[in-house]
């Protein structure tokens, strides 16, 4: 009995031997095993922020409406005794061969060239074609704190800065930063003063004072 004592002591020690290796085994198996990956949400997409364009508000763009003073070339296809240099008189109208007098002031190239070709299709021409193009646009006006104040030849392209420089600069009394611009009948209408902004032919350009 004594001896069965003492066999099973010996037993449950060696398990308890068994039991705490064990617990050492796993705690370094799991030291060493790679914990999982955290899962990443991506951020949402954001959209890039919306940048206005310089000068905005600036039609860059006009499509020129020809006016009184306007020299144009009128070229009627296949008809060479029809077509020639105009200009466009005080009333607004251009006078042609066979057809007379057809209206031009505020039109834009493209439309005279549509109420040229339906003046000759009542019955003069069969099927007309016509090209127009400006040879000589009117002049434009620039005044106040300019050195010279006046009337210039418009040359195509032309910017704020440009008819500034044709008038012989600003006065020391101008205002460098904005212009006023009359645009055919319009009202006269304010504009930064900046090589965006285009002058047209018969536009009344005004340089204002500034205030000290």
């Amino acid at each position: 009995m004594r001896f069965s004592s003492r066999t099973g002591v010996f037993h449950a020690f060696r398990m308890m031997v068994l039991l705490v290796a064990a617990g050492v085994l796993a705690s370094c198996a799991d030291a060493g095993r790679t914990p999982p990956p955290v899962p990443v949400t991506a951020a949402p997409a954001t959209a890039a922020p919306a940048v206005a364009p310089a000068d905005a508000n600036i039609d860059t763009s006009i499509d020129y409406a020809l006016g009184v003073g306007d020299r144009l070339r009128v070229i009627v296809f296949g008809e060479p005794d029809l077509s020639g240099e105009f200009d466009v008189s005080g009333s607004g109208n251009v006078a042609l061969p066979l057809i007379g007098q057809v209206r031009a002031k505020d039109l834009t190239l493209s439309q005279f060239e549509d109420a040229v070709e339906a003046k000759f299709s009542e019955g003069y021409l069969n099927n007309p074609r016509v090209s127009v193009e400006v040879l000589n646009y009117r002049p434009f006006y620039i005044y106040g704190e300019v050195e010279n104040s006046g009337q210039y030849p418009y040359t195509n392209g032309m910017t704020v800065l440009n008819a500034v420089a044709v008038a012989g600069g600003y006065t020391y009394r101008a205002n460098t930063d904005r212009v006023y611009i009359t645009r055919g009948d319009g009202a006269e209408q304010e504009y930064p003063a900046s090589q965006s902004v285009k002058v047209l032919p018969g536009d009344v350009v005004r340089v204002p004072e500034r205030f000290f």
